[in-house]
């Protein structure tokens, strides 16, 4: 055994007698030189008494760094025996009791030094003997966990997640057993018991009685300002509140551009911590998509201080999801993954993973995936979210479905289903058990459980900011994101099996962009080869009549993408739009495209019909007008409304050769 602890707990009434028809199998005088009892407790109404392990074979590795302080220890709970006996158990150990509980502690210490004293292979042939088949099962499990076979690895991992009859002490004795890599599988198991988990270590207390955001702000400040764009340094001088005029000309001019930023961020001064830590964490998400700037992360303690504003901040799913996005990031370095499980983010996951809010589920999905190089072999960087399969899955993946939002959208929030109106709310109440906040994950994840399905988000850190970032210009243009994205798609191994594409509003002039891209590059022939459908909800092909509106009016539609590209007639679309109709005839994609009837509220005084019927037809493949807005083209109302019902079709119709079998 090497650094960690063994921790045996378990409940029981003190007895003189063992339990029946139990014979003697071990003689203590063969364990005192194993073990020993080094403390007693009582809290609770149970006493709590130490063994620590004093040597055993060498042969007995378990390679965990959970409790590095401590020696191997088994922790008994004894359950309170009436109050006329708790005076000796306050004063000391009664013979009875220590008798009782040698009988506990010789039992667990055999079974488990002899079940891992075998190779695997001899597993099936352990002698029970007087053991309790239950605490065999559990060892040899463990056991079974740390082979050189990986099928035998998975298989194992998945038993002891799927035996829901383990004793409270039996998890916590494997919590202290299990390695990394075999952690990070329970908890992308489905529905895992989250007491399979070390709880996570105590944090140290921050030097010179500096609070969390202090600590934030410091991390930030030591994170050199190279290899990132300009627009996160100059989120960075808004986090930071001591930013000066002189820290700014010690930084250099980027550093707050000319001073634009500083009368900002002095007036943090003023602003609620809360606010000033979820600055601080968008701008720490934008710097831990650089790969060497996660050593500064983690080498300066940014592993245990996300810990602390994670457990402080509890009730905001911000900032939750902004340190689980940071903590994705970093996971994507194989390096850190150690340092990441010791600070006890694993067991935070595997909790996330279990929430009912679909971000913090999906935002957990992605970090654990990363974490898991025993059976993902994909990387899903910053933006690029599984929707399905979130956990270890022995359904074979067939194909992969992609979900791009357009302008003002996201990654979630864009693939809702319908929100009822006021007028509905007595139909919204009877339907709310069957509502769904992202209907990808939950309808079609169901009804296509061997697809992967995908949901894209991109330059969404840019509107979480109040002020505008002078830099952003450079960021707006399609060929910009088409570029981006596509590097994220291929490390997520988009274009190894069949794709389909959705995508609603400029997220189909940006799917149309990146296959003109892909077709360009010889490294991604591949996704280009792989394409077999897309489905495009009200996309402007031709462009829009926002010219026809006031400056304010087209930026509030289109805030980060630059309005000539999207007027009606632009040479840009048109050019884009012809170069993709040649490809996509050359290439028989298969296309599904859906368009608005109805105009979109835009404000309390404004209403527009967003992209015309005209603008939508893409001039190939189907078009189907629907009665809803542009915000709703994408958001069927129920399962078996139509829209939902007609992109199901279609997509089973484009894969059909591949995942009919």
């Amino acid at each position: 055994m090497s650094g960690a602890a063994l921790r045996l707990i378990r409940c029981r009434r003190l007895s003189t007698a063992g339990p029946p028809g139990v014979r003697k199998v071990f003689q203590w005088k063969h364990l005192r030189k194993v073990a020993k009892v080094t403390g007693a407790v009582v809290s609770g109404g149970c006493l709590f008494i130490t063994y620590e392990v004093v040597a055993l074979d060498k042969a007995v590795t378990i390679d965990t760094s959970a409790i590095l302080q401590e020696k191997y220890k088994s922790y008994v709970y004894l359950k309170a025996t009436p109050s006329d006996e708790k005076e000796n158990l306050t004063a000391g150990l009664t013979h009875k009791a220590r008798r009782e509980l040698h009988k506990a502690a010789r039992r667990f210490l055999e079974i488990s030094s002899r079940v891992l004293l075998q190779s695997v292979d001899d597993l099936e042939h352990f002698n029970h003997g007087d053991a309790d088949p239950h605490e065999v099962a559990l060892w040899v499990l463990l056991k079974k966990t740390m082979s050189a076979n990986k099928a035998i690895r998975l298989q194992a991992v998945r038993e002891l997640a799927e035996n829901h009859n383990w004793h409270d002490y039996q998890y916590q004795t494997a919590a202290q057993v299990i390695d990394q890599q075999t952690a990070v599988g329970l908890s992308r198991t489905p529905q895992v018991d989250l007491r399979f988990f070390l709880r996570s270590p105590a944090l140290p207390d921050l030097e010179d009685g500096l609070s969390a955001e202090d600590g934030l702000r410091r991390l930030l400040a030591s994170l050199p300002q190279s290899e990132v764009d300009k627009c996160v340094q100059y989120f960075t001088s808004l986090a930071l509140r001591e930013s000066t005029q002189s820290l700014a000309a010690q930084r250099g001019g980027l550093w707050c551009f000319g001073g634009n930023g500083l009368p900002y961020a002095q007036s943090l001064t003023s602003v609620p911590s809360e606010k000033v830590e979820s600055f601080c964490l968008q701008a720490l998400v934008q710097h831990s998509k650089v790969q060497s700037h996660c050593d500064y992360i983690v080498a300066n303690g940014g592993l245990q201080l996300l810990q602390r504003v994670y457990r402080l901040r509890r009730d905001s799913l911000k900032i939750q999801r902004n340190i689980v996005r940071i903590i994705g990031n970093l996971a994507l370095n194989e390096n850190v993954h150690q340092a990441i499980s010791q600070s006890g983010w694993v067991s935070a996951l595997a909790e996330m993973m279990q929430s009912p809010n679909v971000m913090q589920a999906s935002h957990a999905a992605r970090a654990l995936a990363n974490l898991d190089r025993e059976t993902v072999k994909e990387k899903y960087q910053d933006g690029v979210y599984i929707l399905h399969p979130q956990t270890r899955d022995n359904q074979p993946i067939k194909a992969d479905v992609l979900f791009i939002h357009g302008i003002l959208g996201a990654a979630f929030k864009t693939w809702r289903q319908k929100d009822h109106t006021v007028l509905e709310e007595k139909k919204e109440a009877e339907s709310k058990e069957d509502y769904t906040e992202c209907w990808p994950k939950s309808w079609l994840a169901a009804d296509c459980p061997n697809l992967r399905i995908l949901s894209v988000e991109y330059d969404s850190h840019l509107s979480d900011w109040m002020a505008k970032c002078p830099a952003e210009n450079q960021m707006k243009s399609l060929a910009y994101r088409s570029q981006e994205l596509l590097k994220k798609l291929k490390l997520a191994g988009v274009g190894e099996r069949p794709v389909v594409w959705v995508a609603h509003s400029m997220g189909g002039l940006l799917v149309k962009k990146m296959l003109l891209d892909a077709s360009e590059d010889p490294d991604m022939h591949g996704l280009l080869k792989n394409t077999k459908g897309i489905i495009f909800y009200s996309v402007p092909h031709y462009g829009t009549f926002m010219a026809e509106y006031s400056v304010s009016v087209r930026y509030l539609l289109f805030p980060s993408v630059e309005v000539r590209e999207l007027c009606k007639d632009s040479p840009a679309l048109r050019n884009l739009n012809e170069d993709f109709l040649n490809m996509a005839k050359e290439k028989e994609f298969k296309v599904l495209s859906f368009a608005e009837t109805l105009p979109t509220n835009i404000g309390p005084m404004l209403k527009i019909l967003v992209v015309p019927t005209q603008s939508a037809n893409l001039g190939i493949g189907e078009l189907i007008e629907v009665d809803v807005d542009h915000l709703n083209i994408c958001k069927p109302e129920k399962k078996d409304s139509f829209l939902y019902k007609r992109s199901l079709q279609f997509i089973l119709e484009a894969l059909q050769s591949y995942i009919s079998h």
